[in-house]
């Protein structure tokens, strides 16, 4: 049986800072995932200036590829806003492994199946044992079908169906362009460049709502290849697109039982307006290792569940802060 202090369940974003928090404040702690590190991770990379603060990093010392949006190219409903702002874009590819090696703290490559109770210990797999247990595997996580799923359902209404890719392309268009409800899609699509000749374009809505229009995610994302070439955006390529879902923040998820915890989107925490599920999940990785090293509760302030505040006065920073 290896036995650590506490044992997170999934390396990603959320599980890796909250293994770099433990790790700075003496805390044994093992980190598992199913996958090996780096790996592909479907993602538009949205990565605001407040996910650097709390990293403590400035976006210039990020040691891979990188790039900042002084401002987006917005529609709402066929209508071009261009938003002020200050953004950046990064691969998942990248950042994510890179954020794994930064923690500092051991992982083993374990998919997890069984987990149990025993003395106040969480015991997985009869494998593992640990006194914390954070669970930070996206959607499917096991510590929420374990000990959540039961006491914290994730309503329906907060289910966001998704069709995505990320490829080389010799992109000539560098803006960031976000289509908010076009054609009636109840959410928005993003056209996302990324460093060393990648892109990242995708569509999502909710769920619940594209059924009751008696459509498909599929529909509205073969409607937006044909925006992309109409537009001259991506042209003579087929796409090898992937579908995945996600939950938006609700009002009052349950993130905590006992000792153990569930971050980013193992909790359903992506932002409500946005989707933006990076700076939440970094954020909640930390907050749940402050409360394993203070004995504290762990609670998510209610504010971040939403991304346009911070892009707005990101804005506002980036004008009178123009370097």
């Amino acid at each position: 049986m290896i036995d650590k202090t506490a044992i997170i369940v999934g390396g990603g974003p959320a599980g890796a800072a909250c293994a770099w928090r433990l790790k700075k404040a003496g805390v044994d702690a093992l980190i598992l995932d199913k996958k090996t590190f780096p790996r592909l991770k479907l993602c538009a990379g949205w990565v605001t200036p407040k996910v650097f603060n709390l990293l403590g990093l400035h976006p210039k010392r990020y040691p891979h590829s990188i790039i900042a949006f002084d401002r987006l190219v917005c529609y709402f409903r066929g209508v071009r806003v261009p938003v002020r702002t200050r953004q950046y874009s990064i691969r998942r590819y990248e950042f994510d492994a890179w954020l794994l090696e930064r923690s500092g703290a051991p992982m083993d490559q374990h998919r997890v199946g069984s987990i149990r109770k025993e003395n106040r210990h969480h015991i997985i797999d009869d494998r593992y044992r640990a006194k914390y247990l954070v669970g930070a595997g996206g959607t499917h996580c096991p510590v929420y079908r374990h000990l959540f799923s039961r006491i914290s359902p994730r309503p329906e209404t907060s289910r966001i169906a998704t069709v995505e890719t990320e490829l080389r392309y010799d992109y000539i268009d560098s803006n960031c362009y976000l289509w908010f409800f076009e054609d009636g899609l109840p959410g928005y699509a993003w056209y996302v460049p990324k460093g060393n000749g990648y892109l990242n374009i995708g569509i999502g809505g909710k769920q619940t709502a594209i059924k009751k229009q008696g459509r498909t995610i599929n529909e509205y994302w073969r409607r937006f290849e044909q925006k992309l070439a109409a537009a001259g955006l991506v042209i003579d390529r087929e796409f090898d697109a992937k579908g995945h879902i996600y939950y938006i923040r609700h009002r009052t998820p349950r993130l905590q039982t006992d000792n153990a915890y569930l971050t980013g989107d193992a909790a359903g925490l992506a932002t409500v307006d946005m989707g933006e599920g990076i700076g939440p999940a970094i954020r909640s990785g930390l907050r749940a290792a402050d409360a394993i090293i203070h004995k504290r509760p762990y609670r998510m302030p209610q504010g971040a569940g939403y991304s346009w505040p911070g892009i707005i006065g990101s804005g506002i920073t980036a004008f009178f802060n123009p370097k």
